[in-house]
């Protein structure tokens, strides 16, 4: 039989009920077993319609509630307290934090709460953060290719084939603000490939040698011995300098094809996952900035390569016009460096003591400070939070706690205040802006043509019609400064404009 309409069943319903419900049990086997065979329905769901009782059937259950208040606060803080990064992430650091954090005295979990963080998936966590991120309301500049990049060789993404910690690829990211004019900073941006190790340092000019010795500095810093450096085509890289700083260095020195910024891709994704994000886009210039961002890379370095996991690209496959690309499981790059069976005990053991000795609160706490001063000397105005503020890391994770209230956290990300442009051509009115005035205060009703015929009079020829706008937006001005003359002092009163006229 064919598939029965829902009006169908319905009538069928209703006729075969009325029969039912005044039958006998032999008579009610029958009529229930056709009715089965017809509709296609369950037999107790049938039993229940020839009963009468569709509505009586009980609601869809209620699912368990398995995480409560007290695990939502303990994620949010954790959630706080990770830089905001989402479920996937946030899954895979959660053991470190939650242990990092108990170590210091940050967080004190009973054993099922932190049982049920732990086992809380990525995609619950996202779930549980939604009404949370609900209420949280660049070219770079190219230059002429230089003839010695022709003698470094040419590396594509495609071409590292899982390198041993040490290979890196290095770029610059330019703090000019809206305008790319006069002398600004740039960050000496590395990136390790295997472990995605990054190290970040201030360059308060655009210079080959400067460049070298920074270099030498970030050296200092990695876990692991420079191998190799990869770069784009820039003239600040393609260089005699720093090509024979390689050699001596006996570090591979290799490049991107012009115009491929996917040759790079590990770096360029933390131009914005590292330096944009801590920064943000203000402009930067001089050495109190440099010093600034110097402080902020101290901290920053720490709690991104210990305490900020991230997803590696494992493999592409093309499917037609589609590709299917496979991730790694999120882990942070002290974790890579860690697990790689190429890194020496020594190193691994080291790391392991600087972690052991890391607060990601008080990381954090630095960070925040660093930013808001860094927000402040580029908008040249006083710091609205002062650094004594942050001082106690015990009132900075009571602000974690209700930190998404506020919106917007990082004070780098807060909107840069532009100052209003003023007049840029003199003032047409500036020889009768002293008549119009006391005309204005003697009859403040008039209009501004009222006004202007009357200024032509005055001043025969000096002031045209194309003036009527300009006029009437002086009015405008002195109107509401007459407003708030009313408002604030209501003692100095406007005689009405019967009186004035009555006088007249």
């Amino acid at each position: 039989m064919g598939r029965l309409s829902m009006a169908t069943r319905k009538e069928l319903t209703a006729a075969a009920g009325v029969r039912y419900r005044h039958s006998d049990r032999a008579k009610k086997a029958r009529i229930l077993d056709e009715f089965v065979d017809i509709t296609g329905f369950h037999r107790k769901h049938a039993m229940r319609l020839l009963r009468g009782q569709e509505d009586a059937r009980p609601g869809r259950r209620p699912r368990r509630r398995i995480y409560n208040e007290a695990e939502h606060n303990a994620l949010v803080l954790l959630w706080e307290a990770s830089d905001r990064i989402c479920g996937k992430r946030l899954k895979a650091l959660m053991p470190a934090l939650i242990e990092a954090m108990g170590r210091h005295g940050h967080l004190d979990l009973a054993p099922e709460i932190r049982a049920k963080l732990l086992a809380m998936s990525a995609a619950t966590i996202d779930r549980v953060l939604v009404p949370i991120r609900e209420k949280l309301g660049r070219k770079r500049r190219r230059h002429t290719a230089h003839s010695l990049r022709r003698s470094v060789p040419i590396r594509t993404s495609a071409d590292w084939n899982d390198p041993a910690p040490g290979f890196v690829e290095a770029d610059l990211v330019a703090h000019s603000g809206p305008s790319a004019r006069g002398s600004f900073i740039q960050t000496l941006l590395l990136t390790d490939i295997a472990t995605g190790w990054t190290e970040c340092a201030p360059l308060i000019v655009r210079e080959q040698t400067l460049l070298s010795t920074v270099l030498t500095e970030l050296r200092k810093h990695l876990p692991f011995a420079l191998l190799g450096l990869d770069t784009d085509n820039d003239t600040v890289f393609m260089n005699e300098t720093l090509k024979g700083y390689c050699e001596a260095a006996n570090i591979v020195f290799t490049r991107c094809r012009p115009y491929r910024k996917n040759d790079q891709a590990f770096v360029e994704q933390k131009n914005g996952a590292v330096v944009r994000r801590m920064v943000g886009y203000r402009r930067f210039e001089g050495l109190e900035a440099a010093e600034l961002l110097a402080e902020l890379y101290r901290a920053a370095r720490l709690f991104v390569n210990f305490f900020q996991p991230s997803f590696k690209l494992i493999a592409k496959q093309r499917d037609g016009a589609r590709v299917r690309k496979t991730y790694s499981a999120p882990e942070t790059p002290h974790q890579r460096l860690a697990a790689d069976a190429r890194t020496p005990d020594a190193v691994r053991h080291h790391l392991q003591e600087i972690y052991a000795a890391l607060d990601p609160v008080a990381l954090l706490r630095d960070i925040r400070d660093a930013q808001e001063r860094l927000a402040a000397l580029a908008d040249t105005q006083p710091i609205a939070h002062p650094a004594a503020a942050w001082q106690s890391t015990d009132r900075f994770l009571a602000s974690l706690r209700t930190a998404w209230k506020d919106g917007a956290m990082r004070p780098t990300d807060r909107p840069i205040v532009k100052a209003k442009r003023g007049r840029r051509r003199p003032d047409p009115l500036i020889r009768a802006t002293p008549d119009l005035r006391k005309w204005f205060e003697a009859e403040p009703w008039r209009t501004g043509s009222e006004l202007l015929s009357r200024l032509q009079v005055e001043y025969p020829g000096a002031y045209p019609n194309k003036l009527l706008r300009t006029l009437q937006r002086r009015l405008k001005s002195w109107r509401s400064e007459q407003a708030n003359a009313l408002l604030f002092a209501p003692t100095e009163k406007m005689p009405p404009r019967s009186e004035v006229t009555t006088a007249q």
